[in-house]
């Protein structure tokens, strides 16, 4: 028969049937969470940022080549972006990533050819104010006619 009045031996059953964790265990675990949260989110938004970049590239790429095709027929460039978009009635282009707007590519800026320069084109992708972009340090996007490229943020190799 058991001895249920021996104390030692009822608090060695009730130790062996306890589960769960203690405080400190807890306390260990939400201070890994955070630790990798803290590494993570920083991470996770520096990937998103350069998708958007690529979005922003891909349509002054695009801006360009339209450019030169529209200067191999016409020997000009051109500053109206129904030209080289057809059907187009805006003076900006957005670029989207997933419908929302993250870039803006205004109208180029076009010199005409004169007797002692040749004629050129300059487009810029501007981040929108607001968005996750205008954080970015590679700033604003800019193409040439000569197909030159820069950044006009602190980042040097965002092309």
């Amino acid at each position: 028969m058991r001895n249920l009045s021996n104390p030692r031996r009822s608090r060695q059953s009730f130790k062996a049937q306890q589960s769960g964790f203690t405080l400190i265990e807890l306390v260990v675990v939400i201070v890994i969470i955070g630790i990798l949260v803290k590494i993570a989110v920083p991470a996770y938004t520096a990937s998103v940022q350069k998708s958007y970049r690529t979005d922003a590239k891909t349509a002054l790429l695009d801006l360009a080549t339209r450019e030169e095709k529209y200067y191999s027929v016409n020997n000009q460039y051109t500053a109206t972006l129904s030209n080289l978009y057809p059907g187009t009635t805006a003076t900006t282009l957005n670029v989207q990533s997933s419908g929302v707007s993250y870039y803006t590519i205004s109208a180029p800026t076009v010199t005409a050819a004169t007797t002692t320069t040749v004629a050129s084109f300059s487009a810029s992708a501007v981040p929108n104010a607001g968005m996750s972009q205008a954080s970015d340090p590679c700033g604003t996007f800019t193409i040439t006619s000569t197909g030159a490229t820069s950044v006009s943020g602190s980042l040097s190799n965002c092309w």
